[in-house]
């Protein structure tokens, strides 16, 4: 065995985590920091990416759910970043357009930009592909898909008040890192109101091919919204029990 070799090396191929860059003199080896401005980049990118309307209103009509588009408080991306309040509130122009919509239905989905729109334009449909036709199977009425445009988490709350939905499921991008700058997260909401926080919401997170796979994401999030459902609760009383079934 090579006494000078990393011990670390072999750990490389299990993470995407930067561990064993190796040195030069006292630095980092130019190509990894160089790699590190790389992703450093693409994180920005995410950050101020948008909402592709058009592809997703493509590939969701397949699916055959009424789409709706809105629109937080919040005026442009800085206004976004600087008041996360605004990103949490619908503009009043969308409140009464998702009044009109109203179902009753067991469950409201919403694509939101979140801090990466890439990972919604990427990860939410095929998720969905595969979420929805377990949901049929089981019974759920589903409500209109809405399209949120510069939103928070909390912003699902009031859209399926507003729909009268009750449960709301919002698929968001997450906060990038520097090796997932496309990453998706799933929160979802029994009774959804304004003002609730989250303890009041469980999270799938981590959702893309190279964390937690679509056919994964979706068979634990409809154990979930199932058991939400019959036990008319979500948030901390909710226990994640999809490991047992196995």
């Amino acid at each position: 065995m090579n006494s000078s070799a990393d011990p670390w090396s072999g750990l490389r191929a299990y993470t995407a985590a930067r561990i064993a860059l190796g040195s030069t003199g006292t630095s980092v080896p130019l190509r990894e920091a160089l790699a590190f401005r790389l992703a450093h980049a693409h994180a920005r990118d995410a950050v101020y990416s948008t909402l592709d309307g058009a592809r997703l209103l493509a590939e969701l009509e397949p699916l055959h759910l009424p789409v709706c588009q809105v629109h937080s408080r919040a005026t442009s991306r800085e206004q976004y970043l600087q008041r996360p309040d605004y990103g949490r509130q619908l503009s009043e122009e969308f409140r009464n357009r998702l009044t009109e919509q109203a179902t009753d239905c067991d469950l409201a989905i919403v694509l939101a930009d979140g801090l990466s729109a890439t990972a919604t334009n990427e990860h939410a449909v095929p998720l969905l592909r595969l979420l929805l036709p377990q949901l049929r199977e089981a019974g759920f009425r589903l409500g209109p898909v809405v399209l949120a445009e510069q939103a928070r988490v909390a912003l699902g709350d009031e859209i399926g008040q507003r729909l009268r939905a009750r449960l709301v499921l919002v698929l968001i991008g997450e906060r990038p890192g520097l090796s997932s700058p496309r990453s998706l997260g799933a929160y979802f909401t029994y009774a959804p109101r304004p003002g609730l926080t989250d303890e009041a919401r469980n999270c799938v997170s981590n959702i893309r091919p190279e964390g937690l796979v679509y056919p994964a994401a979706a068979d634990k999030l409809f154990f979930l919204l199932r058991e939400a459902l019959r036990l008319q609760l979500s948030g901390v009383g909710l226990k994640d029990e999809t490991d047992l079934l196995k």
